[in-house]
């Protein structure tokens, strides 16, 4: 049985989601501060977090952070904050899923059923590394370098490159970069702000990002990483 750590302070909120969480079959362990989310969090086991980002005594970014410090287990925002910089902070720093409130309780349950399936074929990829045109991945550490030289990407960067390299010389366009990276609304993840990731991106691991040999574009259809330059 699949088990979902609920990081909320509504009471009222938690108890009506725990009910619906439980009836799908899921076992649930719930917080409703940050200091009670790390002393349960350490007991390990989770294979879905699901977070607010206000709580009493702290943030649930800084949470997020903590985990991903040790663990690459789904993590989905559920949250008020609905700030378009703030989406984009939960993605950036590890979340793999943002949800704001009010949402539909139907779609809540359809998007943690995705996070969990996806992370079971995450788990049947038996290659540990990706390594094309300069640029080696290992998968398995999370570690990026270049030309032997270790690169720095957000939880995002990281993302779009390893989908890049797993897709190599496949020419992907927008819609599917978005429909396999982030599962928010694309109203805030939209094709502007992948054009900023996919610059941000270059400037890391392009030797000259005004004129890029590794991701480049492919005028009216999309991207596609470069085996060769």
């Amino acid at each position: 049985m699949k088990h979902i750590f609920f990081v909320e302070d509504d009471l009222s909120l938690i108890n009506g989601l725990s009910f619906a969480i439980r009836k799908q079959g899921y076992e649930l362990t719930t917080a409703r501060t940050r200091e009670e989310a790390e002393r349960l969090w350490a007991r390990g086991g989770y294979d879905l977090v699901i977070l607010d980002v206000t709580l009493p005594d702290g943030s649930g970014f800084d949470l997020c952070r903590k985990i991903r410090e040790s663990s690459k287990v789904p993590i989905m925002f559920l949250t008020a904050a609905d700030e378009e910089t703030d989406i984009i902070m939960g993605l950036d720093i590890g979340g793999d899923d943002y949800m704001t409130k009010p949402f539909k309780l139907a779609v809540f349950l359809s998007r943690i059923n995705a996070l969990l399936r996806r992370s079971d074929n995450f788990e049947q990829i038996v290659d540990t590394e990706l390594d094309s045109n300069g640029i080696r991945v290992q998968l398995l550490r999370q570690e990026v370098t270049k030309n032997g030289e270790t690169v720095d990407l957000t939880a995002s960067e990281y993302k779009l490159l390893c989908l890049f390299m797993e897709n190599a010389d496949i020419v992907l366009s927008p819609e599917k970069i978005l429909s396999r990276l982030w599962d928010c609304d694309e109203k805030y993840i939209d094709n502007n702000t992948l054009t900023v990731y996919i610059r941000r991106l270059r400037t890391k691991i392009e030797d000259d990002p005004a004129d890029p040999k590794k991701i480049v574009t492919v005028r009216r259809m999309g991207y596609k990483w470069n085996t060769t330059e």
